[in-house]
């Protein structure tokens, strides 16, 4: 007997790019296998990406307007109960400020057979800074010089269609900023991308946070992958509460409204002269994470934009 293929549902939203990042969590809140980010930005990227992206993308696979996130979830699952749930939450992100455009949900079925073949197609080597290449773990890739930093990754089938700007700005900032023997806290950690930098850079120890146990094992394997093992450790923790570890560089690379709710833990967690690297911030949120850092003393000594994304540099006072 010829063993079943396994169908999928595949649940495609089409919503903003200021809404990706929260849909993202709610889709990780939800237990949906994997995503797909289809930003029709990502199809000049390459034109305009001062280091040079190297991916191949189809207009054909891309919205004309907005960001079409997806997600799968197996055939058996109650699709119409896990969409009306998918719509309320993001719905309740208005509630936030944060623009969900037209948050129109389709589902479509989809063959694992198909889907394990095809997704690869998306993630490919990205050379996002002067010195820091992203590359998934099946690509080939020499590097142009002895004194780039490759970052491996194996994203399962939780990616994007190229490195999304809120990522870029914190990975920039990592490598003007951080200085070698640092002592790094990646608070939001992901898929570990920004604690990995950290390690190649030269930090003396990081401690990823991630209330996500999901985002934590994604870490770990990523920083295994990476043989950072003795470098970086992964945890689960809500944002930086119950924390007492005095860093260097605190990196946060999440939304705005998360950011500030937790500035006081990082001027608490910050050596003095420590810097607080923030991103994940739309850019007309800024203001709003500016003045709630300036509230606990910080000092703004960088901002960066990239596509409609903000990168926020602050300082804490070195003591007198």
């Amino acid at each position: 007997m010829s063993e079943k293929i396994q169908k999928w549902s595949e649940i495609s939203i089409l919503t903003t790019n200021e809404a990706v990042e929260a849909i993202t969590s709610i889709l990780d809140e939800i237990g949906t296998n994997g995503m797909v980010i289809e930003d029709a930005a990502d199809l000049t990227a390459a034109k305009e990406f001062k280091y040079g992206a190297m991916y191949e993308l189809d207009p054909a696979n891309f919205p004309e307007e907005g960001v079409r996130v997806k997600t799968y979830i197996p055939e058996n699952k109650n699709t119409s109960d896990i969409v009306e749930k998918l719509r309320n939450k993001i719905n309740l992100l208005k509630n936030f400020q944060i623009d969900i455009g037209k948050n129109e949900i389709n589902v479509t079925e989809i063959y694992e057979e198909d889907w394990a073949n095809n997704w690869k197609q998306y993630f490919k080597p990205i050379n996002v800074s002067k010195k820091i290449t992203i590359k998934p773990t099946w690509e080939a890739y020499i590097p142009a010089s002895d004194e780039e930093l490759i970052i491996e990754m194996d994203p399962g089938m939780a990616f994007g269609t190229g490195t999304h700007p809120t990522t870029i700005l914190s990975l920039r900032a990592l490598e003007k900023y951080l200085n070698k023997k640092d002592t790094v806290l990646d608070v939001g950690s992901g898929s570990g991308v920004l604690s990995i930098a950290s390690a190649l850079l030269g930090a003396k120890e990081v401690y990823a946070y991630d209330l996500d146990d999901v985002a934590v094992k994604s870490t770990q394997v990523n920083v295994e992958i990476n043989d950072l093992e003795r470098t970086v450790v992964a945890e689960q923790n809500d944002l930086l509460q119950g924390i007492h570890q005095q860093a260097d560089v605190i990196v946060s690379n999440i939304l705005a409204e998360i950011i500030i709710q937790f500035i006081d833990d990082a001027w608490t967690n910050l050596k003095p002269g420590g810097l607080f690297i923030t991103s994940g911030i739309i850019d007309n949120k800024k203001q709003l994470v500016i003045d709630e850092l300036k509230k606990h003393d910080f000092e703004i000594i960088a901002e960066n934009e990239l596509k409609n994304w903000v990168s926020i540099i602050a300082k804490k006072g070195e003591e007198v």
